[in-house]
């Protein structure tokens, strides 16, 4: 059967056409051109700081992120084992070493409990991830931190809107990162983008972005650098997004709570498990996710599959733990991540899917669990 639902697909309804056509106009089509200052901007207001700088994805940006910290071979950084894989990645690629943490199994997250568990001598940092959209406790992390002497980069690829008491993930580390893929809920393409706190070590992510270049002084490259810049086409369908963040967001909500309403009857059942609503914590709802109770991969796997082939709808497993994959295999029991990763699965979320889309999608899942489990 046709595929009617995806998982996650950009939705462009504000003014990127039009953004797109004026910059395709300028001839500024590059690294260069009006809307990339509008939009790191537009970047900066939405997390209330004084500058964030774009990149060419969100990737470019975690790396540009732990070079600015003063990352070096030898450091080991803390990341949860329940990421997507470029988190861990942008610390290898400094030659340091990421030590992989369990999460909490309510909020999916590494929470600062599970942290403080793999904290070495050795540890300089931790790279904080707020899974699929929900934040992590990244105010006590940050205290963790501080009290440690350590870092704190905020991995927000997912969680761009999300709140703590107010407060927008992003603006609590001494870094924090940003992806604009297009299954993200505001999409360049592909882009990113980053903040860092220190103006100095902003400054040198600025000149890493750019080859090296020394800011004042054309054409010098004092230092060894990257080409990690985002396109002023990219920039421009960026800004069209950004000031529709808000809408974006209230949509994503309104489909959360759509899920739960209709996916409750499933959980008192004992087939599956919804995401935890925090008190004071607002997810952005990047992908509405449960999980499953039972079963593990193979289960998983037969429910996806007659959800797509007799229904139509795309639904996505939660990403195989860091700790599983071959360059960071480690023999190591992260119990609850392992459950979560083969029992977690993502179900369409996207601004336009309507209460009734919702109703058929979780009419679907709840035929297909109570058969197929």
């Amino acid at each position: 059967m046709k595929i009617q639902f995806q998982v996650s697909k950009p939705v462009l309804c504000g003014n990127e056409r039009r953004y797109v056509i004026d910059a395709l106009d300028s001839g500024w089509i590059s690294s260069n051109g009006a809307y990339l200052p509008k939009f790191e901007k537009a970047i900066a207001e939405t997390l209330r700081v004084d500058e964030c700088l774009s990149t060419s994805n969100g990737t470019t940006a975690l790396h540009l992120a732990c070079l600015s910290l003063g990352l070096k071979p030898g450091d080991e950084v803390i990341v949860p084992s329940l990421t997507y894989v470029a988190s861990a990645n942008a610390i290898a690629y400094c030659g340091a070493r990421p030590i992989f943490a369990d999460c909490d199994p309510l909020t999916w997250n590494a929470t600062s409990e599970c942290i403080a568990k793999v904290w070495t001598p050795r540890t300089v940092g931790v790279l904080a991830v707020h899974l699929y959209g929900m934040p992590t406790d990244i105010d006590k992390i940050a205290e963790l931190c501080r009290s440690r002497g350590a870092w704190l980069l905020e991995d927000c690829a997912e969680s761009l809107g999300a709140t703590i008491f107010g407060k927008p993930t992003g603006s609590f580390g001494d870094a924090s990162t940003f992806s604009f893929y297009g299954n993200k809920t505001i999409s360049t393409g592909e882009g990113g983008a980053l903040y860092v706190q220190d103006p100095e070590r902003r400054r040198h992510a600025r000149m890493l972005r750019g080859q090296g270049m020394d800011l004042n002084h054309r054409y010098w490259h004092p230092i060894l650098g990257y080409n990690y810049r985002m396109t002023n086409i990219a920039a421009a369908i960026g800004l069209g997004q950004i000031e529709m963040l808000d809408f974006h967001l209230a949509e994503r909500r309104r489909i959360a709570a759509c899920y739960f309403k209709q996916l409750r009857p499933l959980e008192a059942e004992g087939l599956l498990r919804l995401p935890t609503q925090v008190d004071g914590y607002s997810s952005s709802y990047w992908l509405f996710s449960a999980v499953l109770t039972g079963g593990g991969d193979e289960l998983r796997a037969r429910i996806m599959n007659q959800l797509a082939t007799e229904y139509g709808i795309e639904t996505r497993p939660f990403f195989v733990p860091m700790h599983r994959l071959p360059m960071y295999f480690s023999e190591e029991s992260l119990p609850k991540t392992e459950f979560l990763a083969t029992h977690g699965m993502n179900f369409p979320t996207y601004t336009g899917l309507s209460d009734a889309d919702v109703d058929e999608i979780c009419g679907a899942i709840g035929h297909v669990l109570r058969t197929v489990s």
